[in-house]
Formats: C-alpha cells, structure tokens, sequence
C-alpha cells in the first residue's frame, strides 16, 4: 500500500489576532497534522489546529538559543515525507523578510510537494491599526519598507531621500537609525511612530520625533515593533477613532499638545512623544508567558484549557503513564470481603477508576460498598466518586491526605480500612499515620504509574532552546519523571536544577513542593488552594506581580 503523499504550505499569519488570518489559512490550519511555527506567531493560532496536530515551536528569539535553519528545513522534510499535512506558519506574509528560500530549497532537494499562502504583513498592517496612511497625495507619494537587521549594509543616503519609511526588526537598532537618518539630512524634527505587537491586545504605539524618540524609549523594550519615518505620522489623529486620541490627550502631561507638522509649518506646536493602546483593551493575565504542563498520558486537557483561556502559551509534556498493577490478587481478595471493612479511602481519580473497573470486572457493583463509608482527597475525586453514583462520607478541607488524618470524623481506633493506591511511591505518610491513630490499614495497589518512553518533540524543543516561562507539577511522580525524562537532554550541558534557571517551577501543593525543593532546590509557584484551579490562580497572581 502506498503511502499518502505529504504536503507543506508555507502560510502567512498575518499580524497577530486570528480575524487578520485568510480564510484559505485558517482552514489549512484546522487540518493541519503538524504545525511548525515562528516565535512571533500570536498564541491565539496554536488554538486554531485540531487537538493531535503536533506542535513545533521553531521561532528565533533574541538572545536565547534558537531552532537552526538547517534543523526547521530538515523538520519540514521529514513530516512531509511521513505523508503528514504540514503547516509552516510564519508571522506577516511568509515572502516579506519570512526566509522561505532556504524552506522552499530544502522541499525541492527532497521532492516534496509544497504551496505558499499569503498573509498580510505587518508593514502594511501595523500603520493601518495605527491610523497612519503610507500614502498621502501632499505627504507620500512613496514609500519604502526595509528591515533593520543588518542596519550597516543599508544605503542610508538614498533611504533619507524618500519620504516614508516602514522599518521591521529595527527595535533595537533604533540609535542606529536616528543617526544615519540625521546625519543624511533627514530633519531631527521628522515624526516617528513605532507599534510594538501590532495587531495584538498587547499592541502599544510610541509617537515622537527623530530628535527625541530616543529620550522616550530609553531602557524600553521595542521588540517585535514596525517603525514608520515620515510626515504621515502627523496625521494620525485626524484617521483614527476620535475618541481613542481624545483618550490620549487626557493622559497627557499638563500643558502638552499635540498637532499635525506639514512642511512649512514651522510655527505649528511640535508633537510630543505619546504612548496608546490601540485597540484600547487589556492583555489576559498570563499573555507572553509559555508554561509546560507535565501530566498523565491521556489525561483530560482541561488545565491546559484554562491556562490558554488566561493568554498563556501552553505545551504539556506527559510524565505519567498510567496501567494496572503487576497483580490484581490484593484488591481482588479486599473486594471479595468489603463488608469486612469500616472505610474506603480514595485519594486520586486514578485509585477510583481502577477500583471500580475491577469491581465490576468481579461480577459486583456499588451495592457492595453498603455499610462502608468513603473518604475522597480533593474536590476533583469526589467529582470523580459522583461518576459512580456515590457521595463521599468525609472530604478532607485543606484537599491533602495530611488533611484528611486531622480532621477525620470518628475515632480511627479498632476501625478497618481499605486504601487502593498506586503500585510503589504512594502515600506512605498516610498510612502512618491512620496506623498510630490505631486503624488497621490494607494497602492494595490498584494501579501502578510508570515513566513514559519519551518526550513529545515540541516540548524537548522548548525546553532545549529555553523557551519555556513555568513548568507545572501536579503530584510528586510527575516531577520524579521530569527529571528522569530530561535528563537526557541536559546531560551534556548540566544537572536539570541549573539547566532550569530563569524558568519558574509551579506545584499544585505542599508534597509536590517537597520534592521540587529535593530535586530543583526550589519552588517558586505554590496553589494556596491545593487544586488546578487553585495552581492556575496563583500562576496568574504570580504573573501580574512580576
């Protein structure tokens, strides 16, 4: 059987917010089977590609290790030659400073069959959302747009000539710029408007002049901005919503003013630098912040879905694989006689499902359970117990095992009680203690955790070129396995604790900390409530503070 040819199109994502993508691209995102994407491409769009896409984050970021091109092309190959749909997503317009000639050679070589989509670049779309025309009969009769990468390759004399300049990737090159500019006779009294994150919530636009651009910028990040040199920039505030300059003027400073320079006008007020949000609207809490979420294989999403609901980007990274214990005769034998037992104590969505798989498995159903009474750890157990048509005796209110040997509601004395839990490394503790309050405990393993093969290779890209913000623990053994799981990867650089500088370790709970205080030698997120919900709020409370 032959196998199904693969295909890669190089998209353009336009400027950032999904409504600027082109119909044709976001259907080729919905079916996409692996996405290979830049940097710069709004987080919005990862949601845009069915649940099993693979996700491969590729983008060159200042400063910080980044995917060689070599490495992008030889990725786009081989998925292609798997008979994959691949979707090369790159911000703006794929042709406009987007480096697809490298991409488009590497195709060719191998045979692959490949298309190219266009978006719209943030040339021509950060003035528009700016309110700044390119073109004006009087103003701009042209206009030219370059990039500033290399800005001492440019021919600044012919550049100064012309009377309206767009500049990509010139953020941090901005003194150069104002320099050669003015030093080949472009006026230091000539507007500039920078807009950084265009297109985005985030989006800000800075307005001044040649002469003092600089003096208002100072020690601010301009990266990812579009710069626009030109007497356009003057008339701004005569093409945008009215009431977004007159929010600015309001937050000007006293006795500033700003006006429209034309050529001759000399008398006219100079403009003043202004910062604006346009569209007036706030960034969510966790925007800009990439979190990996370590979890079980197969386990739900719903935390990854409240992190992106909250503007993070999210990348999870399985560090539990779940199965049946190496035996069932314990827990079958303990079925065979609950109604010997005084109590059932769950503590994990896992012990219920295997518990209840192997009561039924055993020809029983809940009626056996008449005359015990049930202890859950954690709202989401007893969540899960109520699939089972049960209600739970006594929930613990601090939702931890510790909690729950404080505040039982009778005498343990005498009491027997039935614990399934996982295979090896459960909750010794707990045990211990039920003992010394004198209950008889049988321990039987229900289920066993084991440590998955490998890394998802979006992850291990992450995570080699340090893009990764937090990391997210929900129980001991998934920081166990992290470790376990990275350390091929930094095993030629360093141990894990300091290849793991500047990312913030978060963990659901006071046993998840302890052992990331073992093994990373620190914490740095802490849930006050001890749930998904509880580590997503502290995240966002850690996000605004910092």
């Amino acid at each position: 059987m032959t196998q199904e040819r693969g295909k890669v199109y190089l998209v353009g994502a336009g400027p950032g917010d999904v409504a600027y993508l082109t119909v044709k691209a976001y259907n080729l995102l919905a079916a996409a089977q692996v996405l290979v994407y830049d940097a710069l491409v709004d987080a919005q769009l990862l949601q845009c590609v069915p649940p099993d896409c693979l996700k491969l984050d590729v983008g060159k970021r200042g400063g910080k290790p980044s995917t060689t091109q070599a490495q992008i092309n030889k990725l786009l190959v081989i998925h292609c030659q798997q008979g994959k749909q691949v979707v090369r997503l790159k911000s703006g317009d794929p042709l406009i400073f987007g480096r697809c000639t490298s991409e488009i050679e590497a195709l060719k070589a191998s045979g692959c069959n490949f298309e190219l989509v266009p978006g719209i670049s943030s040339a021509l779309a950060a003035p528009l959302l700016a309110g700044i025309p390119l073109t004006d009969p009087v103003l701009s009769r042209t206009f030219a747009v370059l990039t500033a990468h290399e800005p001492e390759v440019l021919d600044w004399e012919a550049l100064s000539r012309l009377e309206t300049l767009v500049i990509l990737m010139g953020g941090q090159h901005l003194p150069e710029i104002v320099h050669q500019l003015v030093r080949h006779g472009r006026s230091h009294l000539t507007p500039i408007a920078i807009i950084r994150w265009a297109g985005t919530p985030r989006q800000q636009i800075w307005t001044a002049q040649l002469g003092n651009i600089l003096e208002q910028t100072t020690e601010l990040s301009l990266s990812p901005a579009v710069i626009v040199i030109g007497e356009v920039v003057g008339l701004r505030k005569y093409l945008q919503p009215e009431n977004i300059y007159l929010d600015e003027i309001i937050r000007q400073e006293p006795g500033e003013t700003h006006s429209q320079l034309l050529p001759g006008n000399e008398s006219t007020p100079t403009p003043q630098p202004m910062l604006s949000n346009f569209p007036p609207s706030s960034p969510l809490p966790l925007t800009g912040k990439t979190i990996l979420v370590t979890r079980s294989v197969g386990q739900s999403s719903q935390f990854s879905d409240r992190l992106i609901a909250s503007g993070a980007t999210v990348i999870e990274m399985p560090t539990l694989e779940i199965g049946p214990p190496s035996s069932w005769e314990a827990l079958d034998d303990a079925i065979a006689h609950l109604s010997d037992f005084d109590w059932l104590i769950l503590t994990s969505t896992n012990g219920i499902d295997y518990f209840f798989a192997r009561l039924i498995a055993q020809g029983k159903d809940t009626r056996a359970l008449a005359g015990v009474k049930i202890a859950v750890v954690g709202e989401k157990t007893a969540h899960s117990l109520k699939q089972h048509s049960l209600q739970p005796d006594f929930i613990p209110p601090n939702f931890i095992a510790d909690s729950l040997v404080e505040n039982f509601p009778e005498k343990l004395d005498g009491k027997k009680v039935l614990f399934p839990r996982v295979e090896s490394g459960g909750r010794e503790v707990l045990v211990k203690e039920l003992t010394l309050k004198g209950a008889k405990v049988i321990e039987v393993a229900a289920y066993q955790s084991c440590c998955p093969s490998g890394i998802p290779p979006e992850a291990e890209l992450a995570l080699q070129n340090r893009k990764v913000d937090v990391i997210t623990f929900a129980s001991s053994k998934t920081v166990q396995f992290f470790c376990q799981l990275t350390n091929n990867i930094f095993s030629s650089n360093s141990d894990t604790s300091q290849f793991l500088e500047g990312v913030s370790i978060a963990s659901i709970g006071p046993q998840t900390s302890k052992t990331c205080h073992v093994l990373f030698g620190r914490v740095d997120i802490e849930a006050e409530e001890y749930t998904l919900d509880g580590l997503t709020q502290a995240m966002i409370t850690w996000a605004t503070n910092s």
